[in-house]
């Protein structure tokens, strides 16, 4: 098998050559780096990457841990990965783990094994302690609010953003509120949860468990919320406004809500969080919690520390509500 040595020879080159052309390094003359490659090509040679590793202590790839690819809330946090990690010609390992805590580790250790530089932890099941215990083998970022840890993190305050949302239906004379929300447990979901139990007792305000609704991931989940809440003739005894943890789900809920006649948002007001595609095509209200900006921040904190940068990064990004036709 050649070697860089048997190229070097060949083309009349030092071995030092060799090497800069490997590497894309910009001083080799045109000439000598024309006949480096023809000898590579000639001799059908392949770098052994392994090897290449070991030299250099890093592999050039990061691994995202996320719980569903088919989500649209991590397919823009991943959007916004996948753009910053192309233009630091950096590779990405998705993980997809179902929120199975064995699985998350599974990528963790890969961590600790240099298979990879760093994890990008999207969404997870794990605790925070156990995700720290990891961070002495290499960087790790997470895209929610742990406080302070020994990993990074970049986030949203989701406690002030649901209370700013709340607020603003408030405003608009909304008195009897529903909420929708995913996973019940998640870490994210929990301090939603807080934030409008919290509102309602402050504003004196009707708190019905039939109104808090829990596993709702997905357009066709809304669109059963819609069917639930109609299955109650009276009026009185349902929610003139919904808080919805997601703009797909807030679609489905509209959708099926104007099949049988309700109006939005004189009938029902509806709110959403996430600022997605389509929300924007049915003009739903809703908040934009950034999560481009997020996958985009949280690969620059990581490119940063696997280059050098040790300390912890906590950053919170910014929010804001849109306003659309919806409440």
């Amino acid at each position: 098998m050649a070697n860089i040595k048997e190229i070097a020879r060949i083309a009349g080159v030092s071995v030092t050559t060799v090497s800069r052309v490997l590497n894309n390094h910009p001083y080799v003359s045109k000439d000598k780096r024309t006949a480096v490659l023809q000898t590579i090509e000639q001799l059908n040679y392949t770098r052994n990457m392994n090897a290449v590793h070991l030299i250099t202590g890093r592999t050039g790839a990061v691994a995202v841990i996320l719980p569903y690819i088919n989500s649209f809330y991590f397919s823009v946090v991943m959007d916004g990965l996948a753009q910053a990690a192309l233009a630091a010609q950096y590779r990405l390992i998705l993980c997809q783990t179902n929120y199975v805590p064995e699985e998350e580790l599974k990528v963790l250790d890969m961590l600790r094994n240099k298979e990879i530089d760093g994890v990008i932890i999207v969404s997870t099941a794990l605790k925070p302690e156990v995700i720290e215990s990891f961070t002495i083998y290499g960087p790790v970022v997470t895209c929610q609010n742990s406080g302070e840890r020994q990993f990074s993190s970049v986030y949203i305050e989701h406690y002030a953003a649901f209370r700013h949302g709340l607020e603003y239906l408030y405003g608009k004379g909304h008195r009897r509120i529903g909420y929708c929300e995913g996973r019940q447990n998640g870490s994210s979901a929990s301090i939603r949860q807080n934030a409008f139990q919290d509102f309602l007792a402050e504003k004196g305000l009707l708190f019905d468990p039939e109104w808090m609704i829990f596993d709702c991931m997905r357009e066709e989940d809304g669109a059963e919320v819609a069917r639930r809440l109609l299955d109650n003739p009276d009026r009185s005894g349902r929610p003139e406004a919904m808080m919805i943890s997601g703009d797909h789900i807030a679609a489905g809920l509209i959708i099926e809500a104007r099949k049988h006649g309700l109006k939005i948002p004189e009938d029902l007001a509806v709110m959403g969080f996430d600022n997605q595609p389509i929300g924007r095509l049915l003009g739903i209200t809703t908040i934009d919690n950034q999560l481009y900006q997020m996958g985009e921040a949280a690969f620059g904190i990581i490119h940063e520390q696997i280059n050098g940068s040790s300390l912890p990064v906590t950053r919170k990004l910014d929010y804001r509500i849109i306003e659309r036709s919806t409440v």
